[in-house]
């Protein structure tokens, strides 16, 4: 069984899954920072400065000036602007993975596909060696084909 485990373990299947999960979530890091760091503050800007992280509704029934106020609280709270830069967050992950493979498609498309050459030769029912397909006669053991 430790053999089988440590089989599948080496296997490059589990390997490659192993990089993309990695490379995942290294790429998610840079979208979240891309998103809350680039795109929130001049969207926000637009919409009359407001920061969408800071959009709460404190469950309570307290008020509080900021987001970091009402979790050094502990209170509970539906924090509507985490929620919107979240989403905006899974939109632009989603449009730059549709770009990649989008590109990765096309790059794809463009390789030449080689196609298996038509074989030349078959096997001899009688001796298994290895023939010409035009053969009448093995020259092996003479058998007719």
């Amino acid at each position: 069984m430790f053999t089988e485990f440590k089989k599948f373990l080496i296997s490059g299947n589990v390997i490659d899954m192993a990089v993309g999960f990695i490379f995942g979530a290294a790429f998610a890091t840079v979208v979240k920072s891309l998103v809350s760091n680039i795109i929130m503050p001049p969207v926000g800007l637009l919409m009359g400065g407001v920061d969408f992280s800071s959009l709460f509704i404190a469950l309570d029934g307290k008020e509080y000036v900021s987001l970091a106020a009402l979790e050094t609280a502990g209170a509970p709270a539906i924090k509507l602007g985490v929620f919107a830069n979240d989403l905006i967050s899974f939109t632009i992950l989603g449009f730059v993975m549709f770009m990649m493979v989008k590109a990765y498609n096309k790059l794809k498309a463009s390789q030449p596909v080689v196609e298996a050459a038509a074989p030349t030769t078959k096997v001899c029912p009688e001796c298994a060696m290895e023939i010409p397909l035009a053969a009448k006669t093995c020259p092996h053991c003479r058998t007719v084909q």
